[in-house]
C-alpha cells in the first residue's frame, strides 16, 4: 500500500468479483433500490431491520447479515444510505429501523440523542484514501510515486469523484482532506479548486462504479470500499486519512457546512451503532449489535479496523451489549 510518507504501495483488490457481489453492487442504485424493497417490508417479529451507512453495504449485506442469520435464526434486513441521509430519514419519521449504524459516531449522537437513542457503541474504524483505475492517465500517475495532490491539481472536470458532503460523512471527509492537504503542503486554494471540478455522487454505494468500469479515473473513498470493488487503493498519510486518533485535533482544523447549516469538523472515521428507542424488535436489535462486537474478524477481513480502543460504549447501554 503506497503512502506519501514513503510507506508502501497500492493495495490490490481481493481478487475477481463473485457473481453475487457484482449483482449486489449493480443493484445498489438510487437509494440502494434493490435493498430498500426488501427492508421496506420488514415487519415480522423474527427479523431485525438495520439502517446503515452506505460504506458498509457489502460487508453487512453479504457477510455480517448472513452470519447473523445462521447464528441467531433471525432474519436480517438491511438498507443503506449516506449517514447524513440516514439521520434525516429517522428525524423525519420516514424509517423505523431496529438498529442504526453511522459512519460518523458524533453525527449519530448530535442528531439522534436523546429522543431516538440514548446509548451507542463504536465498533470499527476506517481509512480515507483514493481508489483509482490504473489504465487512465490520472490513475497511472496515482500508481506512481508522484504526490497525489499534484496529480489531482491537473485533473479534468469529473475525473475525481466524491460522495455528496451534504448526505454522507465520506463526502465531507473528502472536503476536509482537500483543506488539510492545502494547509500541510501550502497549496493555494486547492480545496476550492477541487470542489469546482469533482463529480458529486449522491448515492454512496455507486461512488466507485465509474472507476470500476474505467469511465472515471478515481474517487476519494474508504479502504474497505476499494477492496469491495477490487480496486487499487492509494493510501494517504495519517495526517489526513482520518484513521489515526492521535491526529484528531489536526483533523478538527478542517470544517464543512452542510446545506442544513450544520458545520462539521474533521474527526476520525469511526462507526457506531445503536438500537433505536422506538424499535419494533429491540431484542433482536441488541442481539445484532452484540453480534457485531463478537465477530470483529468479519469486519477486519473486509478492510475495516478493529481493536485498540474499540469497541467502546457511550451512554447507558443495556447489559446485553457487552464489548
Amino acid at each position: 500500500m503506497k503512502s506519501d510518507d514513503g510507506a508502501s504501495g497500492a493495495t490490490p483488490g481481493l481478487g475477481p468479483h463473485s457473481r453475487g457481489r457484482r449483482s449486489f453492487l449493480a443493484a445498489a442504485g438510487s437509494a440502494v433500490a434493490g435493498l430498500v424493497g426488501v427492508a421496506g417490508c420488514l415487519g415480522s417479529s423474527d427479523r431485525v431491520r438495520v439502517l446503515a451507512a452506505g460504506s458498509l453495504a457489502v460487508v453487512l449485506e453479504e457477510h455480517v447479515g448472513p452470519a447473523f442469520e445462521a447464528a441467531q435464526d433471525v432474519s436480517y434486513g438491511g438498507e443503506y444510505h449516506g449517514s447524513n441521509a440516514v439521520m434525516r430519514l429517522l428525524e423525519e419519521g420516514t424509517k423505523h429501523p431496529d438498529v442504526v449504524v453511522s459512519a460518523d459516531a458524533q453525527l449519530l449522537r448530535d442528531r439522534l440523542y436523546p429522543q431516538q437513542a440514548d446509548w451507542d457503541v463504536t465498533f470499527a474504524a476506517n481509512e480515507v484514501g483514493i481508489a483509482y483505475a490504473p489504465e487512465t492517465d490520472l490513475g497511472a500517475r496515482l500508481d506512481s510515486d508522484e504526490p497525489w495532490y499534484e496529480a489531482f491539481a491537473d485533473a479534468d472536470a469529473g475525473d475525481v469523484a466524491i460522495s455528496d458532503p451534504d448526505l454522507d460523512p465520506l463526502g465531507y471527509r473528502a472536503v476536509h482532506l482537500f483543506e488539510l492537504v492545502e494547509r500541510a503542503e501550502g497549496l493555494e486554494e486547492f480545496r476550492d479548486a477541487m470542489l469546482e471540478r469533482v463529480a458529486l455522487v449522491p448515492d454512496e454505494p455507486q461512488l466507485l462504479t465509474g472507476v470500476e468500469s474505467g469511465t472515471r479515473a478515481c474517487a476519494v473513498t474508504y479502504r474497505n470500499m476499494a477492496l469491495d470493488h477490487d480496486l487499487p487503493f492509494r493510501s494517504l498519510p495519517d495526517a489526513y486519512n482520518f484513521a489515526n486518533p492521535e491526529y484528531a485535533s489536526q483533523y478538527a482544523e478542517a470544517t464543512y457546512t452542510t446545506d442544513e447549516g450544520r458545520t462539521i469538523e474533521g474527526r476520525p472515521a469511526v462507526y457506531n451503532a445503536t438500537v433505536a428507542t422506538d424499535a419494533d424488535a429491540p431484542e433482536y436489535g441488541r442481539e445484532f449489535v452484540s453480534f457485531l462486537l463478537e465477530r470483529p474478524a468479519l469486519l477486519e477481513e473486509h478492510g475495516l479496523r478493529v481493536g485498540g480502543s474499540l469497541p467502546r460504549l457511550h451512554g447507558a447501554a443495556p447489559e446485553a451489549i457487552e464489548p
